[in-house]
């Protein structure tokens, strides 16, 4: 139980990181490169998920939310603990989605604010709740690969 309740810790301290830059961002609006032709901080209101799909369908988004909050509560408490990678990932997962749930449901967007691209060609704007789903996904990735190869070993 002790180790499920870190779990929700570091899923609370992504909420907490997540929320406070969005704050800072929204009170400063700011709009300025920090790496010349790579790496931007911009202000966005996104009203879809990844890559901009489902715009304006802040009530199916939030809802696909609560759902996949659930399920990843479940999943953490339920799984064997011995699943530590998996369990990170879920973690990591949780954290963003509840960060990005914050945004949908007090503001009806998600507020976005890492610019990254190489000259013109932009990468779709995103944040901290972002980045912590991204890397939870590959972790996941990466560890049903590593459970499948050993399961054939």
């Amino acid at each position: 139980m002790k180790r499920r309740l870190v779990l929700l810790s570091l899923a609370g301290m992504i909420v907490i990181l997540d929320q406070l830059t969005k704050f800072w961002i929204s009170q400063t609006k700011p709009s300025f490169e920090v790496i010349p032709g790579f790496f931007n901080l911009s202000y966005v209101k996104n009203t879809g998920a990844a890559f901009g799909i489902l715009q304006g369908k802040q009530f199916l988004l939030t809802s696909i939310s609560v759902v996949a909050i659930g399920v990843l509560v479940f999943l953490i408490f339920y799984e064997h603990k011995s699943r530590k990678g998996l369990l990170f990932a879920l973690t990591l997962i949780l954290g963003g989605t509840c960060g990005n749930f914050i945004d949908r449901a007090r503001l009806g967007y998600v507020i976005d604010f890492l610019d990254f691209h190489i000259k013109q060609r932009h990468w779709p704007s995103f944040n901290v709740a972002d980045s912590a789903i991204s890397i939870g996904v590959g972790i996941l990735i990466l560890v049903m690969i590593w459970e499948e190869y050993h399961e054939k070993g």
